[in-house]
């Protein structure tokens, strides 16, 4: 009888790790990276580089952003994993550095992710109404009474 497939060392999707490390000290860049290993670690990635952008850019472009892109290009590769979106850069260059990434047709995977905000209760009650009607019309349409 064979083993179990878990039994089985095996590579997960190989991704690149991507930080924006701008004044900040050694014990915080170990914990970020540290961050990172273990992420890929619980998530069964297989991280096999960390790029590290040490300069406050004015634009979408470095060269740890373009060495990034040049390996995003290789076969095999599944994505970016960044501790959150603003290691990307402010909000305007890290929105220009994610869609550089998904014309790559890699992903971009946050450690940490804002928590989305709740539907205002207005938007709640009108997706709960949407959801009935559409419950409404699938079911006539079953018993065809629709």
């Amino acid at each position: 009888m064979e083993s179990l497939t878990e039994h089985h060392p095996v590579n997960g999707p190989v991704v690149y790790g991507f930080l924006r490390l701008v004044r900040v000290s050694a014990d915080r860049q170990d914990a970020l990276r540290a961050s990172l290993i273990e992420y890929c670690r619980f998530h069964e990635l297989q991280l096999v580089g960390l790029f590290t952008d040490r300069d406050a850019t004015t634009g979408p472009t470095s060269a740890a952003f373009t060495g990034l892109l040049d390996v995003l290009a290789l076969a095999d590769t599944y994505g970016v994993i960044a501790p959150s979106l603003s290691h990307l850069g402010p909000k305007a260059i890290a929105a220009e550095r994610a869609l550089h990434i998904a014309d790559t047709g890699a992903r971009l995977v946050l450690a940490r992710r804002t928590p989305s905000a709740p539907l205002p209760a207005s938007r709640r009650e009108t997706a709960r109404r949407r959801l009935r009607k559409a419950a409404r019309i699938r079911a006539a349409e079953r018993w065809g009474t629709g």
